[in-house]
């Protein structure tokens, strides 16, 4: 669509797509990282603060477009700082509430992911988290971006949009879905519809004036043939009057032969 800014991955989505083994997955990173110009999450899967710091400094060496994806635990954060102050970009993800999103950020976080659509998937209000992160980040003027993660369908979109998410990650489902709405759909319907009825309406009407011009031809020839008569008229009144007759008919008839195909080239150009 050239909408797209940027990619989010996680282990799950890529045994989706059924890349497995360390270096496919490693190229398949650079290669996401060549078809899109924005960032391009990859995420760690140590659990421990130097395994993070191990796997992320490798992964950031990928490519330039790599952000470093860290899981919220308490190992987790101290690797987000480690990587802050080493100016690697980072995404810290499975946020579930404000305090996870205030920490993080206070970390330095690049950009913190919300599962909104696992928290509707229990009865909580996702949304609702994404509205209040906004509040807390501007009332500090926090740098971390909110993410919205677990994206479901197309409304999670617009209303993450409405609250003020920075970025949404979701399904392409969901994008697309920005792009139908039934009128649009209708409303294309009828002007094709229009048009092509207009089309044929214009063919029409250049038929009907051609025929209206070749009745009114004919008129013409009728009323000459009468004035002709009449000038042959001994009474020179009579013949002078029939040839004036004559000459206006005439003129009458190039007017309307002007006219008839002066329509038609209008209106076949139209």
């Amino acid at each position: 669509l050239g909408v797209l800014d940027g990619v989010t991955t996680n282990p799950s989505l890529m045994a989706k797509e059924g890349i497995t083994g360390h270096q496919n997955i490693l190229d398949h990173y650079v290669k996401i990282c060549e078809i899109v110009d924005g960032d391009v999450s990859a995420e760690v899967i140590s659990t421990d603060f130097n395994g993070m710091v191990s796997e992320g400094e490798a992964l950031a060496k990928l490519h330039p477009q790599i952000v470093v994806k860290i899981p919220m635990i308490l190992d987790g954060i101290k690797a987000i700082k480690h990587f802050s102050r080493n100016s690697i970009k980072t995404n810290c993800t499975l946020i579930f509430s404000v305090g996870q999103a205030l920490i993080a950020a206070k970390a330095g976080a690049t950009y913190v992911s919300p599962f909104i659509g696992r928290l509707d998937d229990i009865s909580t209000d996702g949304l609702n988290l994404i509205s209040e992160i906004v509040t807390v980040y501007d009332n500090y003027a926090f740098d971390t971006q909110i993410l919205a993660a677990s994206v479901r369908h197309t409304m999670h979109v617009i209303d993450c949009a409405k609250i003020g998410a920075d970025v949404m990650t979701g399904p392409l489902s969901s994008i697309k879905g920005l792009i139908k709405h039934p009128l649009t759909d209708s409303g294309l319907k009828k002007f094709l519809e229009d048009f092509k009825k207009g089309k044929i309406e214009k063919i029409s009407q250049v038929h009907l004036t051609l025929g209206q011009a070749y009745f009114e031809l004919l008129k013409f020839e009728d009323a000459k043939k009468q004035f002709r008569t009449a000038a042959r008229d001994k009474d020179k009144k009579i013949k002078t009057q029939a040839n004036n007759w004559i000459k206006y008919t005439e003129n009458e008839e190039i007017r309307v032969k002007n006219l008839a195909l002066r329509r038609d080239y209008i209106q076949s150009q139209s």
